[in-house]
């Protein structure tokens, strides 16, 4: 059974201003996200779903889903603030959906076969889509708890224009992930790369240390994970006080991986992220995309 794409679009690009997922970046207004499944069909997926805003459904419909028609089968879920289990309800005041988990899950109804999440306002180049396509269309038949994520290596994931948000990883002897913890500041400074910690210091990893680049590749089971964790974190009082608190994918799993419910292996990339986390960015992956499609890497026109 051929693996299926879950794209991450509900957000709005806070940091970048706008909808960065509808932005054209290709020589022909081709999105980042338009990269991602050129790669992914490519590496043998054979559907994509995606996780939207119900309020930009029109929009979306007409300058992304329409040049896929015909190349392969897709679908539009939807994450919403109200998208809430039976008994629970909005707390007052909060302004946004749960999370990358909450959205993961919107999708539990559109997805019976292996898939892999990722952001789509991230450009993963087309190595990382071979590698988890790989282990995913591998899996035995019926294959549970046993996932895995794409660890990208730090000194490939950095702008130029800023800090950003990466998930540090650590992993076991037999290449399982252990931990990954979410840094919220890391930057080169000079020959070094560098996150601040919860004191404000900064500390010192190595350019190859991997890290989430939200990535991941889950067998089906993993949505009922999902939704029985997700009741308890809104049962939690802090949660729902919280107006900003968000059902993180790394959340799930780091519980899975404590309780030894799953594994998640962890698979080596040497795709070189780049996206556009600043608006100061867009110039500059402007001109990388541009360069691989001189290179021939990707045709002038992908769909």
């Amino acid at each position: 059974m051929k693996p299926t794409l879950l794209l991450l679009a509900a957000g709005m690009g806070s940091r970048y201003g706008g909808l960065k997922q509808l932005d054209g970046l290709g020589p022909n207004g081709e999105t980042i996200m338009d990269y991602s499944i050129y790669d992914a069909i490519q590496a043998g997926f054979g559907k994509i779903v995606w996780v939207i805003r119900k309020d930009f459904e029109q929009d979306f419909r007409e300058k992304i889903l329409s040049k896929y028609e015909g190349h392969v089968p897709c679908e539009l879920v939807f994450q919403g603030i109200d998208s809430l289990p039976e008994g629970f309800s909005v707390p007052e005041g909060r302004e946004k959906p749960w999370g990358t988990n909450h959205a993961v899950l919107m999708a539990m109804s559109a997805i019976k076969e292996p898939f892999c999440v990722i952001n789509c306002d991230d450009f993963y180049n087309r190595d990382c889509f071979k590698v988890i396509g790989k282990f995913l269309s591998e899996l035995p038949e019926g294959s549970k708890n046993t996932y895995a994520m794409v660890g990208f290596r730090v000194g490939n994931t950095l702008s130029e224009n800023g800090t950003v948000a990466r998930g540090i990883c650590s992993k076991d002897e037999n290449g399982n992930l252990t931990t990954v913890v979410e840094r919220t500041e890391i930057e080169r400074h000079g020959s070094e790369i560098q996150y601040k910690d919860e004191q404000g210091e900064w500390v010192t990893v190595d350019d190859n240390t991997p890290v989430s680049m939200n990535v991941w590749g889950f067998t089906p089971d993993y949505f009922e994970y999902s939704e029985a964790y997700f009741r308890e974190f809104l049962s939690d009082p802090k949660n729902m006080q919280n107006l900003k608190s968000e059902y993180f994918i790394p959340l799930m799993v780091n519980k899975l991986i404590n309780d030894k419910t799953a594994t998640v292996k962890v698979l080596d990339t040497t795709s070189k992220w780049f996206g556009v986390t600043y608006s100061a960015d867009r110039p500059s992956v402007v001109a990388k995309i541009q360069s691989l499609v001189d290179e021939g890497v990707y045709p002038e026109k992908l769909f």
